[in-house]
């Protein structure tokens, strides 16, 4: 009989969401966000996403063989809990906590995924229950869905698990082991999320807002060594000004910020607003720079002789979404090939914990080959969404979409594109998806004014066949995700201005034919008319909101923005008349 695996995510309050593997087969993934349309799901289980699941693999609930959760239990002869005391000496009732009581949210996570497996049907007393250590499940994600053979390094840097902030360690022959973690509150992730909120963003959600202002910045212009340090194998941040708890914490209307009030004094005011101003974009290129200076170091230090043995690195983990920096991993001489896991945040720890349970019974789940993992929809189920929209859409059926859409984003107009089955994690990958001509001058400007109403200067990514890649990017390294940036050649700066950033870098997806032939043949149309093969690509959803799932959500959007234009499989809503 096959095995069921369902992985869950949802661990630390946000970003909850579902992994289902039959056997070594990853069958579907998805983000509970989506459903809900509340972006991060906060405070919430993935419910919705586990009954697609389930539901698109026709699995009934008592089929389920395990159930495994990125969470698990820290004894006190670990130097977990203690480090975190330590640390924090200053907040007692906290460090006390830990001590005495110090796996209080593993068990309230025990009670909320039996509350929610009693929602679905599925009873615990049936099913194998396999709790796995939060940064195991990151580094799961990664390795095992690599396909790298032979001895691994992999990376884990993320705000926290249960207590520890950083993973180093390698795989072989299946199995992960453990080099040295880093804890609570000496955290690079946490540092930059302090920092996300000094600089007017939401700490889990405005970190590549941080990342994106920062090639605005002078990152010479000011010494942000003060803020951590990385000696003797060791990170320690600085406490004083920022991973801050307690009375230690800056307040602002009444909300608690994670750094201090001597933040303040240093640097000056909290920034407000939406634009990218002196001093704050220099503060954004020097935080930008400390995070990638320490983080090469830290992988210099733990994981140097293994990358000179083989060049393999894995890297998951909230912060693996920073793309610069793995621009300069890439860089190293000693790293080979780098895999981020594409969903590194929390919601792909539901696919390390399912596949970290498979590995524990012998199974090896197979290479990741892409995230289409979500819902799909029919042409009927688009139609019967426009029947009942309160806006009456009129639609056609068109039977050349990817020549359609070519024309029309060639004439300089953008276009939404809901194709295939949802991305599971946060790049829109060519199914739900705005896209624009990026010869074009201005649509950069125009998608984000007019239609997703976003900072004006975040950037746009380009979407690049497999064909023209290695020229475009100058390298052959592999690249479907979005994970990295790369230097652009500068023979294509004018060909395609809209998609290279102010640093000459852009953050790229190469698509082929194999993984998505639909999106593939649309960026062969455009091709044949611009001499290109690029796209601009991003996600299909307005500022604050998730990516779009289904029909009804992609012409909520349609309605609620200034786009011309919709196609949905084969079916296209325009706002004006032929």
């Amino acid at each position: 009989m096959p095995k069921v695996i369902l992985g869950l995510s949802g661990a630390l309050t946000h970003d909850p969401s579902a992994a289902l593997y039959i056997d070594d087969k990853l069958i579907a993934a998805a983000e509970e966000e989506r459903f809900i349309r509340d972006k991060h799901a906060k405070n919430r289980m993935p419910l919705e996403a586990t009954k697609f699941c389930l539901d698109f693999a026709g699995i009934k609930p008592e089929d389920v063989d395990i159930v495994a959760f990125p969470f698990s239990e820290i004894g006190l002869d670990r130097p977990d809990r203690w480090h975190y005391a330590k640390r924090y000496w200053y907040a007692p009732d906290r460090a006390l906590t830990a001590l005495i009581n110090g796996n209080r949210r593993y068990h309230r996570n025990i009670a909320n995924v039996k509350n929610m497996l009693q929602q679905i049907g599925i009873r615990w007393e049936d099913i194998e229950f396999v709790p796995v250590e939060h940064h195991l499940a990151h580094a799961s994600s990664a390795y095992h869905l690599s396909g790298f053979k032979g001895k691994t390094a992999i990376l884990g840097i993320d705000g926290k698990g249960e207590y520890a902030t950083t993973f180093f360690g390698y795989g072989e022959n299946g199995k992960i082991h453990k080099i040295k973690e880093f804890y609570d509150p000496d955290s690079l992730g946490g540092l930059y999320g302090a920092m996300t909120e000094y600089l007017g963003f939401e700490m889990l959600d405005g970190e590549f807002k941080v990342m994106g202002m920062a090639p605005y910045g002078d990152p010479k212009k000011y010494d942000f060594s003060r803020l951590a340090k990385f000696e003797n194998g060791e990170l320690t941040v600085n406490t004083e000004l920022v991973n801050t708890v307690g009375w230690r914490r800056y307040k602002e209307d009444g909300k608690g910020y994670y750094f201090s009030p001597k933040l303040i004094d240093w640097l000056g005011p909290k920034r407000q607003g939406d634009n990218a101003d002196e001093p704050y974009i220099d503060y954004a290129a020097c935080i930008q720079g400390l995070f990638e200076k320490l983080s090469l170091e830290m992988i210099d230090y733990y994981l140097k002789d293994i990358l000179q043995e083989t060049g393999q690195l894995c890297f998951a983990g909230g912060s693996a979404l920073n793309v610069k920096l793995n621009q300069y991993i890439m860089d190293l001489p000693y790293v080979k090939e780098l895999f981020v896991q594409p969903a590194a945040s929390d919601a792909g720890t539901a696919i390390g914990a399912a596949s970290y349970a498979a590995h524990l019974h012998g199974i090896q789940v197979e290479k990741l080959k892409h995230v289409y993992l979500g819902p799909q929809y029919t042409n009927e189920e688009c139609i019967a969404a426009c029947e009942a929209h309160p806006q009456k859409p009129q639609w056609e059926k068109i039977d050349n979409i990817p020549e359609t859409v070519a024309e029309i984003l060639t004439q300089g107009q953008p276009v939404a594109w809901f194709q295939g089955r949802m991305e599971f994690g946060p790049r829109a990958l060519g199914c739900r998806s705005i896209l624009g001509c990026p010869s074009v001058p201005g649509v950069a400007d125009r998608i984000n004014e007019q239609i997703k109403y976003r900072e004006r200067w975040r950037p746009f990514c380009p979407s690049v066949l497999d064909t023209v890649a290695e020229d475009l990017l100058q390298t052959d390294h592999p690249a479907p995700y979005m994970t990295f940036t790369f230097k652009v050649n500068p023979a294509w700066n004018e060909r395609i201005p809209e998609v290279i950033h102010e640093d000459g870098t852009s953050r790229a997806q190469v698509v082929t034919e194999e993984t998505n032939p639909r999106y593939y043949a649309l960026l062969k149309e455009l091709e044949k008319r611009t001499g290109n093969g690029v796209a601009l690509n991003t996600s299909l959803n307005r500022r604050g909101e998730p990516m779009v799932c289904a029909p009804s959500d992609a012409l909520n959007m349609f309605y609620g923005s200034d786009l011309p234009y919709l196609v949905m499989e084969d079916i296209l809503v325009r706002k004006t008349e032929k």
